[in-house]
């Protein structure tokens, strides 16, 4: 007997928004149906072999003119550990001033992918 199951994802790499149609069988692709152009294959495979986001958040600042800071992830980290970064960006607190694309956390996760600011924060005069 088959673990055979369809899955549907709407493709979110170009706008066009394509529905494909995969379906696997337990952990292989079998089928990939729907996609107009080879970013959504290679979308739908990355969802399922290893699907990742930018983490988008903002962290505390001292002696600012705003209490937070945008941040966010210069690439796409693993889903499982998502909620690992948020613990930590919890935690981090940078003084003013702050500029675009200030380094916040270096290479988080051994993966070669930084957390950055995408805002300025002046300081308190």
């Amino acid at each position: 007997m088959s673990d055979r199951t369809t899955n549907k994802y709407i493709c979110i790499r170009c706008p066009r928004g394509c529905e494909i149609i995969t379906t696997l069988d337990g952990w292989q692709i079998d089928k990939i149906e729907g996609n107009v152009c080879k970013l959504g294959l290679d979308y739908v495979k990355e969802e399922v072999n290893d699907p990742r986001r930018v983490v988008t958040s903002t962290v505390k600042v001292i002696n600012g003119k705003h209490s937070l800071v945008p941040v966010w992830t210069t690439a796409g980290i693993p889903k499982d550990k998502i909620f690992d970064l948020m613990e930590m960006l919890r935690e981090i607190k940078i003084e003013a001033p702050v500029d675009i694309n200030t380094l916040v956390i270096n290479n988080i996760f051994d993966l070669n992918i930084d957390v950055v600011t995408s805002g300025k924060v002046a300081k308190l005069v």
